[in-house]
């Protein structure tokens, strides 16, 4: 690759956002946001080779695609308008590009709007923020382009519609949108460190990297969330053992038996940290920090305490009793005790999970220690055909014919 395509190649993973972002702002508009900063991108593309790289790329890019804006909304204005083009061309200027900018936030928050479905949120925050193709979008999501594109343009029809602002929501409403955001980059981490379809890879590395990249910057933007910063940690440490979670047959490898010495400890490192700051700060820890604080110790020396486990999962149960958590606490309590203590716990919810393959993978596992093999193939069965993941499905398989004893987490 040459200098000039690493160039433009780094410019659109770390400017798109930034240019994006700085256009919705000033124009009020994310078709002709996106579509002057493609365009800016193709005019680098055919004079850098030409020109050489500007020493400033992002304000380069920036300055061309305002520009190209300007043209576009003279070209489309009607005579009535033209007071509102002169208007633009006087203001006409390099955005100021320091190392973070509110624009980036701001675009952050609008495409992850309470007034957008959830799958709008996603779709619109990979295309806006992240800077993905349609194609790459849908292809992640397993639905057609045209059915991706028609949801990001519905999804941006809405906001011009609806009249929804281009701005930072208020103080007061910050923490509810900054935890709808979350949800929203958690869901797209969790696609790609589990994903679904029976025709795809069990784990999606652009997904998971997506994530972990606009994770980053809304941490940077907000160095001080708590819940920001735990949730950085959880996918950090999640991703950290992406190495040693699938064999080389395409099956999932429990916690217990994965190869400690594939995991990244670049990033172990960084998500301790990140768990030791939040523990540091005194302040009462939230959801994401405890589910960081759970894979800390998951990660940390040569085997999981299972009483530190058990005793993070009481306090997670304090903020958010869902079924999943108390699957989870479950299964902890039959590693820390003893199988049928957990499995006690886990039929309680067969109410609430009968649908969801993990209830039916930790009971499998739970009657299989206990020498109740007929049940377990039984549980095995339910699972497999619940589940989504083909490396989830190629170990529940082998378990069910006979293969290792691990079910160690409803999810691992």
């Amino acid at each position: 690759m040459s200098d000039v395509q690493q160039a433009l190649a780094r410019s659109h993973h770390e400017e798109w956002a930034r240019v994006v972002a700085t256009l919705a702002r000033r124009f009020g508009n994310l078709d002709t946001a996106e579509e002057a900063a493609a365009e800016a991108f193709v005019t680098a593309a055919e004079r850098w080779p030409r020109d050489g790289i500007p020493p400033h790329p992002g304000a380069w890019l920036t300055l061309t695609a305002t520009r190209k804006a300007i043209d576009r909304i003279r070209r489309e204005s009607s005579r009535d308008a033209r007071h509102r083009e002169a208007e633009l061309l006087y203001v006409t200027r390099t955005e100021p590009l320091g190392a973070i900018d509110d624009d980036r936030l701001r675009l952050v928050f609008i495409c992850c709007h309470p007034a957008l479905v959830m799958e709008a949120r996603v779709a619109l925050t990979l295309r806006m923020v992240g800077g993905l193709t349609v194609s790459e979008i849908a292809r992640a999501f397993l639905v057609q382009d045209t059915t991706m594109g028609a949801r990001i343009t519905r999804a941006k029809a809405k906001i011009a519609t609806a009249g929804i602002p281009y701005r930072m929501p208020s103080s007061g409403d910050l923490p509810r949108r900054v935890s709808g955001v979350l949800a929203v980059l958690f869901l797209i981490f969790n696609e790609g460190y589990l994903a679904t379809g029976s025709d795809t890879a069990p784990v999606r590395e652009e997904l998971t990297a997506e994530a972990i990249r606009l994770t980053r910057l809304l941490h940077r933007l907000l160095p001080d969330d708590g819940e920001v910063t735990g949730i950085l940690a959880l996918m950090l440490l999640t991703e950290a053992r992406r190495p040693a979670r699938v064999s080389r047959h395409g099956a999932l490898i429990p916690l217990a038996d994965q190869d400690r010495g594939l995991w990244d400890s670049a990033l172990i490192s960084e998500g301790h940290a990140l768990v030791r700051e939040r523990l540091n700060s005194g302040v009462a820890p939230g959801r994401y920090q405890l589910l960081a604080a759970i894979n800390a110790v998951h990660t940390d020396g040569h085997a999981t305490d299972w009483t530190q486990i058990v005793a993070l999962y009481d306090q997670l149960m304090r903020l958010d009793g869902s079924p999943i958590v108390r699957l989870n606490r479950a299964i902890a309590i039959s590693e820390r005790d003893e199988a049928e203590a957990g499995l006690s716990l886990i039929d309680e919810l067969a109410p609430e999970l009968t649908e969801y393959h993990s209830f039916h993978a930790a009971r499998a596992h739970l009657l299989r220690r206990l020498g109740r093999d007929a049940a377990s193939r039984e549980a095995c069965d339910a699972a497999i055909r619940l589940a989504g993941n083909t490396a989830e499905i190629a170990y529940l398989t082998a378990q069910r014919d006979g293969g290792t004893h691990h079910q160690r987490s409803a999810r691992q």
